[in-house]
C-alpha cells in the first residue's frame, strides 16, 4: 500500500507565498519522478513542475521563476515553494509520483486559493 499525504494549501493574497509538501509512505523501493499538477475550475489538469531522483527539474512556463520544486529522497517527500502567487494560480494541486516497479500514484489534492 502506498500513501501520498499532501499539505500546505490554503488562502493567500496576491503576491504571497505558500509551500506545499507531499510525503510518500508504504511499500516503496525507490521513487523515480516526483511532481505537482494542478487543476483549476473548468480546466484540465496540467503539469506544474516535476523532478527526477537525480534532481533534474522541469517547470510549466507559467510558473518559471516563481515556483521551485525540490525533494528529500531520505524522507520520500517532494516540496513546491510557490512565490509571487496570483489569482491564476488558484487550483487544486496534486502530488504525483512514479515508484519503481509499482507505477504511478496520485495524491488527493490540496486547494490553493489566491485572493484578496
Amino acid at each position: 500500500q502506498v500513501q501520498l499525504v499532501e499539505s500546505g494549501g490554503g488562502l493567500v493574497p496576491p503576491g504571497g507565498s505558500l509551500r506545499l509538501s507531499c510525503a510518500v509512505s508504504g511499500n516503496i523501493f525507490s521513487i523515480n519522478a516526483m511532481g505537482w499538477y494542478r487543476q483549476a475550475p473548468g480546466k484540465e489538469r496540467e503539469l506544474v513542475a516535476d523532478i527526477t531522483r537525480g534532481g533534474t527539474t522541469n517547470y510549466a512556463d507559467s510558473v518559471k521563476g516563481r515556483f521551485t520544486i525540490s525533494r528529500d529522497n531520505a524522507k520520500n517527500t517532494v516540496y513546491l515553494q510557490m512565490n509571487v502567487l496570483n489569482p491564476e494560480d488558484t487550483a487544486v494541486y496534486y502530488c504525483h509520483v512514479y515508484i519503481t516497479a509499482r507505477g504511478a500514484y496520485w495524491g488527493k489534492g490540496t486547494l490553493v486559493t489566491v485572493s484578496s
